[in-house]
């Protein structure tokens, strides 16, 4: 499915792990890679953690094959693959075993019917330490239901916010807008 619909790009076969944590095609799953780019979580202004108006000053910018999160804290990191879901198909994310053993833990996602894009990933630290996180190598492990029919309303319809994204992106929320028409106040 995943070749026939061009849903991963680049796709690996075959789980690679020699000295890596392992990423590419599984038994029911895909297994994602993170990127070497990275926010990391940073309380340095003392601010709210507001969803509706995030400051993005709240995260440090930091690119390389390792990142430390700090601890009891998190950081947003996007994977190496782009992703497109057909629209009978429902994509769920959620963190590897080898991570969560460590106390890191990947926010569980939802890749949802005809949404494109890398998925921006958000990973925390549980622990009262440092945790590394090892860019180009496997972060979570992507499971897909496919329905029968097809969904009547698909993210690309309601023209999802997420829709395309290529790097970390910020949580965001959409304008309000009237009923008819969408019209915005």
């Amino acid at each position: 499915m995943a070749r026939e619909h061009g849903m991963i790009e680049p796709f690996k076969e075959r789980l690679v792990s020699e000295g890596k944590i392992s990423y590419g095609l599984s038994s029911y799953g895909y297994d994602i890679r993170v990127a070497d780019e990275f926010k990391i979580f940073t309380d340095a202004l003392c601010s709210v953690v507001d969803p509706k108006q995030f400051d993005p000053r709240s995260f440090v910018d930091f690119r390389g094959p390792v990142c430390l999160v700090p601890p009891n804290s998190f950081v947003l990191a996007r994977s190496i693959e782009y992703f497109r879901i057909p629209r009978n198909v429902l994509g769920l994310a959620i963190g590897k075993s080898t991570y969560a053993r460590c106390g890191i833990v990947v926010n569980i996602t939802p890749l949802e019917p005809t949404w494109e894009g890398n998925l921006t990933i958000e990973i925390s630290n549980t622990t009262p330490l440092p945790a590394k996180i090892y860019a180009d190598e496997g972060i979570a492990q992507l499971i897909f239901l496919e329905s029968d029919r097809v969904c009547s309303v698909a993210y690309a319809d309601r023209k999802g916010k997420y829709q395309g994204q290529k790097n970390i992106t910020l949580p965001s929320v959409m304008a309000a807008s009237t009923g008819a028409g969408g019209r915005k106040k």
